[in-house]
């Protein structure tokens, strides 16, 4: 037997340090995990149980940025308010369900920033109607990622200054401590939702300070102890 046409290929990560690849399975994201971005978005940060969505995990979504490099975005149709969300990326290499809290840690296999693009109209408009958020959230081009750092090279990492900066001005800019929910809690909700494996990714969330970027400008991203990423909306 044979597949009608030729599968896409899975997605590979750089790692640093490493030519191997981490291939991408699922692509997990978490909504409104720092306090300060929740009340911009008009909500109250009140720390109830997280709410997450997902992103595809195919080569037209997920956006591998290797070190050194710039990817190029293309502005995507439909928005008129395409926003961007600087958020630390959490990569599982050992799967499990109903994770304990004290063990979340041991699935990590290592770390990656990464950019939650968003076409916030379209993404409000769904949700105002009580609609899914795919249209705003899980696009074309919507999950550029650089390498990840492996958690066996860097430890754990539950701290360390988060910024994004737009044509050289800071436009985001916290800390990793300031999640309402940690990554260890996380991962341990999230693995009493669905079975974690080899090969997911998490979007932790992003700080306050969101806002549209046009064709043209370009974002740096920066988390301390990963690699920087750059991508240009073209």
């Amino acid at each position: 037997m044979a597949f009608v046409f030729t599968p896409p290929a899975t997605v590979g990560l750089p790692v640093s340090g490493s030519d191997d690849l981490f291939p991408v399975r699922r692509v997990y994201c978490v909504g409104r995990n720092y306090a300060a971005h929740a009340r911009e978005m008009g909500f109250d940060p009140e720390r109830e149980p997280p709410f997450f969505f997902c992103k595809p995990n195919d080569d037209a979504s997920v956006v591998p940025v290797a070190r050194g490099a710039t990817a190029t975005l293309p502005y995507p149709p439909q928005t008129r308010n395409y926003h961007f969300e600087a958020e630390l990326v959490v990569a599982i290499g050992k799967g499990g369900r109903d994770i304990a809290l004290a063990e979340a840690a041991s699935h990590i296999y290592g770390y990656a920033v990464g950019l939650d693009m968003t076409r916030r109209d379209l993404q409000i408009a769904a949700r105002e109607k009580g609609r899914p958020w795919e249209v705003g959230k899980a696009f074309d081009f919507s999950a550029p990622i650089g390498p990840i750092r492996r958690r066996a090279d860097i430890g754990v990492l539950t701290q360390g200054l988060i910024r994004l900066d737009v044509n050289g001005e800071m436009r985001q800019s916290s800390h990793l401590t300031q999640l309402i929910w940690s990554v260890d809690e996380v991962i341990a909700r999230l693995s009493t939702l669905f079975t974690l494996q080899p090969g997911d990714l998490i979007f932790s969330g992003t700080p306050e300070g969101v806002g549209a970027v046009g064709p043209g400008d370009a974002l740096e991203l920066r988390i301390e102890g990963l690699e920087t990423l750059r991508v240009r909306i073209g």
